[in-house]
């Protein structure tokens, strides 16, 4: 069994930066598709990145492209999700998630097995 725990979240003005880290127990990162999803109240769950297992493969949903940056520390077993020119827009709660299998549709959460409690993220403006 995988297990995640999210942290770093927080409340910051629009413009700054925050970075959340996700570490796993159960199972090394490296063997693992590791993601970030969001979700804002009275919003479905929203695919913000994915650094898939093995091959380091990234992908970035669109509202986050060019800001947000997915990666891995295999040594800490940690992936951190690097927030920077943080919108209000941006405000969710953001879940870590992961899955042993290689993904091919990064986007749809129920390709995911385990999934963090969340971290909350406030972005003002």
């Amino acid at each position: 069994q995988v297990q995640l725990v999210e942290s770093g979240g927080g409340l910051v003005q629009a413009g700054r930066s925050l970075r959340l880290s996700c570490v796993a127990s159960g199972d090394t990162v490296n063997n693992l598709a590791m993601g970030w999803f969001r979700q804002a109240p009275g919003q479905k769950r929203e695919f913000v990145a994915l650094i898939n297992r093995k091959d380091d493969t990234t992908y970035y949903g669109d509202p986050v492209k060019g800001r947000f940056t997915i990666s891995r520390d295999n040594a800490k077993n940690t992936v951190w999700l690097q927030m920077n020119s943080l919108k209000p827009d941006d405000t969710a709660v953001y879940y870590c998630a992961a899955d042993r299998a290689w993904i091919a549709n990064v986007a749809a959460d129920y390709n995911y097995d385990y999934w963090g409690q969340g971290t909350q993220v406030t972005v003002s403006s």
